[in-house]
């Protein structure tokens, strides 16, 4: 059902909100060092971009942004980190979800409360503007949620309980696992120059400054900035553990081995990301992988087979329903980010990465570091920035 809630045209409604927020938390960073010669202070980009991504997803679930990415106090802006570490005592617990009810952290049970009192809100302005034209209703993702109709009886598909389920899903599952994938991007590209060097070539050969990106065929021929996303969602997938699955009747043949029916199985996207026999260099940052090339010897054969065994947003009917908003979300972040600023590794910064005292699994040095708890936790990457010049206004 919520996939008929998210289709083309919600994608193109609320884009431009997401360009909203990109643009305001731009000019938060500008007004904390706003240089074009000297680099700022070290920051934890992906802690920056929790704060973006929470935003809009407050705004795109049901029109009120948190104000978290805005400089003052907001006993919001610990909610991100409240959820991740809920997720990390609630996620392995089988069969013990009304003991983890009763010792909820109090911060987590208040974004529960204001979760409710927000969706009280959206659903009264829903209901004002039901007698007006729809051009002129907000299209957030809640509206498109109430407008959904059950195709078999023709009714309203949410309930107002299930409604306020769904808008807390999207704040959780949206910007965690969106945040995960967007730190997981940048990490990688501060740590490739030559990749960093060719993705910001194409897109000013296609932008000539970043007002310009909105979500669009301009920014879908963008090729290189795609490879770019692919690859950081490779390694870095926005669910690392196996989504479980229960085999229907008449079970299951996989590899010659069988699962009878009622047999429980999944595949954990981190592992699969790793195949060595699909990939051959699975621990390499490598977009150029994702683009048939005949100079660099990627067939279309190669792409495709990678391609097949490439799902960050889950495949079949229990696949990511808001997928393709978030891909969009990740674009129009990208591309505007590296329009407007230069980012490099903070010298000397280690965070995010493997290291020898972390343990098996996590030894790497190549590699971004996350932690499972059903999305991707994570910490950095610690970038500098500084305010970039367009080429138009060097050449003027």
């Amino acid at each position: 059902m919520l996939n008929t809630c998210f289709t083309d045209n919600s994608v193109n409604a609320v884009s431009p909100f997401i360009s909203q927020h990109i643009d305001s938390w731009h000019r938060i960073l500008l007004d904390k060092h706003d240089s074009t010669t000297e680099w700022s202070a070290p920051v934890d980009f992906g802690e920056e971009v929790d704060h973006l991504v929470f935003d809009i997803m407050g705004d795109l679930s049901f029109g009120t942004s948190f104000n978290i990415k805005e400089p003052g106090d907001n006993p919001l802006r610990e909610v991100p980190h409240n959820i991740a570490q809920y997720l990390k005592f609630y996620y392995p617990p089988r069969g013990l979800d009304r003991l983890v009810e009763l010792i909820t952290p109090r911060p987590v049970q208040q974004f529960n409360d204001f979760v409710y009192d927000s969706v009280t809100k959206r659903l009264e302005l829903y209901r004002k503007q039901e007698d007006i034209p729809e051009d002129k209703r907000r299209q957030d993702m809640f509206y498109f949620l109430c407008k959904a109709q059950d195709p078999s009886t023709g009714q309203p598909a949410y309930t107002e309980d299930e409604l306020r389920a769904e808008a807390s899903l999207f704040i959780i599952a949206g910007s965690d696992t969106t945040t995960a994938s967007l730190a997981s991007i940048f990490w990688y590209l501060t740590r490739a120059p030559r990749c960093y060097q060719k993705l910001v070539d194409e897109l000013e050969r296609t932008f000539r400054v970043a007002e310009d990106v909105t979500y669009g065929p301009k920014l879908l021929s963008c090729t290189y900035l795609r490879a770019c996303i692919d690859e950081g969602m490779r390694l870095v997938p926005p669910g690392p553990c196996e989504p479980p699955r229960e085999v229907l009747a008449g079970g299951l043949n996989v590899m010659n081995d069988y699962y009878p029916e009622g047999t429980i199985v999944g595949t954990a996207p981190w592992c699969d990301s790793r195949n060595e026999e699909v990939y051959g260099d699975p621990g390499v940052f490598r977009p150029e992988r994702w683009i048939v090339s005949e100079a660099a010897g990627v067939t279309k054969e190669m792409v495709a087979e990678i391609r097949t065994n490439f799902h960050p947003f889950l495949t079949g009917p229990g696949s990511c329903a808001g997928r393709h908003i978030a891909m969009a979300e990740i674009l129009l972040v990208v591309a505007r980010t590296l329009l407007r600023f230069d980012l490099r590794k903070a010298p000397g910064s280690t965070l995010g990465e493997g290291s020898p005292e972390l343990g098996w699994g996590a030894r790497d040095r190549r590699q971004f570091q996350v932690i499972d708890a059903y999305v991707s936790l994570k910490q950095g990457p610690e970038v500098q920035y500084r305010k970039r010049v367009s080429p138009q206004a060097k050449s003027g």
